[in-house]
């Protein structure tokens, strides 16, 4: 992996450790607050390739734009990603977080 991608990928993963449980963010707010506007597929990319970073990161805490949650094939068995959420207090609903807006945190706002 190119040194560039490496090192966006810390990044994003320094920010999804600060997300608060019982939050979620996006992939979009997380490339946004890093400066990366057009980078939330890169941001997607990385969250699948977390279970190699040093550090636990809470992945499930990372959702798309609506609240969907697009990454659930990524964690073992079909149901881990939503499970991690209910046991945190986030709603769900067919695969969508019914709270959103509630449980939405945004690093551009939070991490000032």
């Amino acid at each position: 992996m190119p040194k560039k991608e490496t090192d966006f990928f810390e990044r994003v993963y320094q920010v999804a450790e600060l997300i608060p449980r019982g939050r979620v963010t996006s992939y979009g707010a997380i490339a946004n607050y890093l400066g990366s506007y057009r980078g939330a597929r890169m941001v997607g990319w990385a969250m699948n390739k977390c279970s190699s970073w040093h550090r636990f990161v809470p992945a499930h805490r990372v959702v798309n734009s609506k609240g969907v949650l697009t990454g659930k094939h990524h964690f073992p068995g079909g149901e881990t990603m939503s499970e991690l959420l209910r046991n945190e207090g986030v709603k769900l609903m067919d695969n969508q977080i019914i709270n959103f807006q509630e449980v939405f945190w945004d690093p551009s706002k939070e991490l000032l």
